[in-house]
């Protein structure tokens, strides 16, 4: 682990976790364990709720290469939906980013047929271990956002900028690309790299983004000079790979 980025053990966790992400999606290797290789698996601690921090993207090379995760990290990121479940006055944005994790769970071990129905997502209760539904949250609160702030939350939320994963964020995003692209450029020109990399994200899963964006050479400027953190490498590498899908 790169010391210099461990200014506790949560964030040397949470550094430890996106990078491996990161060389997964480099390789496209579907064997590889991103938690075994960050020496994290479901009784460590710390290590579980670096992967709450992650999210959804734990098994984002598998999402993206269309493969089966590592066993260790779906019982990482199931463990980690089962002992950080949002609290009743959680922001929105931590609701749907344990929703996402839930649905993307599901998306390598469905649910038994009738469990659930539309823009429901299985959840285990922590207290009972039952099995019970967790459903989209709203999204209204997207829709009447400004831009700038519209941009800062759908860069938080970035993990759910997937292909095949549809959501009301996603169509809110999808609503509002020269929001997100004049989000993505102020978020340059302050050097917000993170939400930079997100927002471009975003623009690369949807599409529709202005021509004179340049969004590619904005993604590669981005990765140039935040790439210290591998959570900005992480959205830039997604975001390319999701572009080259969508060019096939």
């Amino acid at each position: 682990m790169d010391q210099t980025h461990a200014s506790s053990p949560l964030a040397g966790a949470v550094h430890d976790l996106a990078t491996e992400v990161v060389l997964a999606l480099r390789s496209g290797d579907h064997l590889a364990t991103v938690c075994g290789a960050a020496g994290i698996d479901e009784e460590n601690r710390t290590g579980i709720a670096a992967a709450r921090v992650i999210g959804a993207d734990l098994l984002l090379p598998s999402v993206l290469y269309g493969r089966h995760p590592h066993p260790g990290d779906v019982a990482v990121l199931d463990r980690a939906v089962r002992e950080f479940p949002p609290k009743p006055d959680a922001p929105a944005a931590t609701a749907w980013s344990h929703w996402h994790m839930i649905s993307t769970l599901q998306r390598f071990a469905p649910p038994p047929q009738g469990a659930t129905g539309p823009g429901t997502a299985v959840g285990t209760d922590t207290n009972t271990g039952t099995t019970g539904t967790y459903a989209e949250p709203d999204a209204a609160w997207l829709e009447n956002a400004a831009w700038q702030s519209f941009t800062h939350q759908l860069s938080v939320l970035a993990p759910l900028a997937v292909p095949a994963a549809p959501s009301a964020v996603q169509r809110a995003a999808a609503d509002r690309t020269v929001d997100l692209a004049r989000g993505f450029v102020r978020a340059v020109r302050r050097r917000d790299w993170l939400q930079a990399a997100g927002a471009g994200r975003w623009l690369a899963a949807i599409g529709g983004e202005p021509a004179t964006l340049g969004l590619e050479r904005g993604l590669d400027f981005v990765e140039l000079m935040g790439g210290h953190d591998p959570r900005v490498t992480l959205h830039v590498r997604a975001a390319r790979l999701m572009a080259e899908a969508r060019a096939r």
